[in-house]
């Protein structure tokens, strides 16, 4: 019993409820008061199962996304933006599973090479497509694990980004529109047709925005090399929203970490519990007869 109840005190912290609501529904329950330093050991419960999830084998990845974002870690006497990483894989099953999360405070290519050469030593293989934003950092260790492989730039952050490169506040809804006919082009050539034009009509009012425009869309135009019918699943890394989400509504609760090791058993449960309701649900991407593109190009 005494077991059971440190369990359902550690799955209390992972649900998100603060240590003094757990200490109230304890004590109105078994009587029992509990110290911070029983809830921090009984949350410890949970370390053993986390990280043999985060360790466990991995296999076929044709498509990998991958994202960031930043939690408050207190180190050395201060409060430091700490850096969680997030994976997620869509099987040749065309279902989705979260390959792994990672946590630091190191440099962001550091870190982002150290990550994804975890996955690759835990059996990752066969990814043709990755999808993320432009990190700083993600850059040169995409390329250095994962040489060759086409990378497509979420179209949504795109957008966001090019706003900066508007003079005029009430050119912003005229700027998005346009580009997002580049996006919904049919094929790469009449993207570039479309690019060019809206290059052209911005060139006076708008120049930094042209030169941007040159640089950088077309980073966000790679998926038009897959299938149309899976364009729209793989544009944007806004599949892990609901990861963000769900991750900020049980941090939310913490607001500070006390070390990376708190954020890492919080960020793994959670994620632990939403990749099982992904693996075991609904197929999210059709990849016909479980064949990747590439394999039916070259075919």
């Amino acid at each position: 019993s005494e077991r059971a109840l440190k369990l359902a005190v550690a799955e209390m912290y992972v649900q998100g409820v603060s240590t003094r609501k757990v200490a109230e529904i304890t004590e109105e329950l078994c009587g029992l008061d509990v110290s911070s330093s029983q809830f921090s050991r009984a949350s410890q419960m949970l370390d053993e199962e986390l990280s043999a999830w985060r360790g466990r084998p991995l296999e076929q990845v044709p498509y990998l996304i991958l994202d960031a974002r930043y939690e408050k870690v207190r180190h050395g006497g201060s409060v430091r933006d700490c850096a969680v990483l997030l994976a997620v894989g869509i099987l040749p099953d065309g279902k989705r599973s979260i390959l792994g999360a990672s946590v630091s405070l190191s440099e962001a290519e550091v870190h982002w090479r150290e990550f994804l050469s975890s996955l690759c030593e835990r059996g990752l293989h066969g990814v043709e497509f990755i999808v993320s934003d432009d990190h700083a950092g993600l850059k040169q260790a995409r390329k250095a694990c994962f040489p060759g492989v086409l990378w497509q730039r979420c179209q949504f952050h795109l957008q966001q980004n090019a706003l900066h490169y508007v003079p005029k506040i009430a050119m912003r809804k005229e700027v998005a529109a346009d580009l997002r006919t580049i996006f919904d082009a049919p094929d790469r050539q009449e993207a570039d047709r479309r690019m060019r034009l809206v290059r052209k009509k911005y060139a006076k009012s708008a120049p930094d925005l042209t030169t941007w425009i040159e640089d950088n869309v077309p980073e966000g135009l790679a998926v038009m090399e897959l299938p149309a019918s899976q364009r729209r699943r793989l544009r944007t890394s806004n599949m892990l929203e609901r990861l963000n989400q769900e991750i900020k509504r049980r941090t939310r609760v913490a607001t500070l970490f006390p070390n990376e090791a708190s954020l890492l058993r919080l960020v793994s449960a959670v994620l632990m519990e939403i990749s099982e309701e992904w693996e075991t649900g609904k197929v999210y991407l059709r990849v016909r007869d479980g064949t990747t593109n590439n394999n039916r190009r070259r075919g």
